[in-house]
């Protein structure tokens, strides 16, 4: 196996094991929701003006996909819809008072495991860091530019 291969089944490793170890602890505090309302209500949170194309672009689905998801989530009563006065087209949403706890739950489960993991990033210099962070970018613009091509 080259290098790359071995970088390759690195991240594969590290992103399984992750999972593994953050889903008893994501079930258990986000029991009643299920993981696609719960990064949708984290993706409205963190995201100016939130609508059916952006949601759909960033979780690589169809805007019917996002559309039946808004719709639950209204339903359930953790986001709401709005439009702009000067823009009476386009919908927009926001969480309600329960999606702000629902991803204040969620990011809390975050940053605990952040914490839980915080010695590994002590143990690298600051130049090892951005040398990841520029590989990790570079990788997601060629993903991106190879999902562009397939979308054509």
């Amino acid at each position: 196996m080259n290098e790359e291969e071995q970088v390759m089944v690195e991240f594969r490793n590290l992103f399984n094991k992750l999972a593994w170890l953050n889903k008893p602890k994501m079930e258990e505090c986000l029991k009643d929701y299920k993981p696609s309302e719960v990064h949708c209500i984290e993706y409205i949170a963190k995201n100016t003006d939130p609508n059916v194309t952006k949601l759909a672009e960033s979780f690589y689905v169809t805007k019917s996909a996002v559309s039946k998801l808004m719709k639950k989530l209204i339903e359930k009563g953790f986001i709401e819809s709005y439009q702009k006065s000067n823009n009476k087209k386009e919908v927009y949403f926001r969480l309600t008072s329960e999606g702000k706890k629902i991803n204040q739950i969620h990011e809390k489960l975050h940053k605990e495991f952040q914490e839980r993991d915080q010695s590994v990033f002590e143990q690298i210099t600051k130049e090892q860091l951005h040398m990841m962070l520029a590989f990790a970018k570079n990788y997601n613009q060629h993903l991106d530019m190879e999902i562009k091509k397939i979308k054509r």
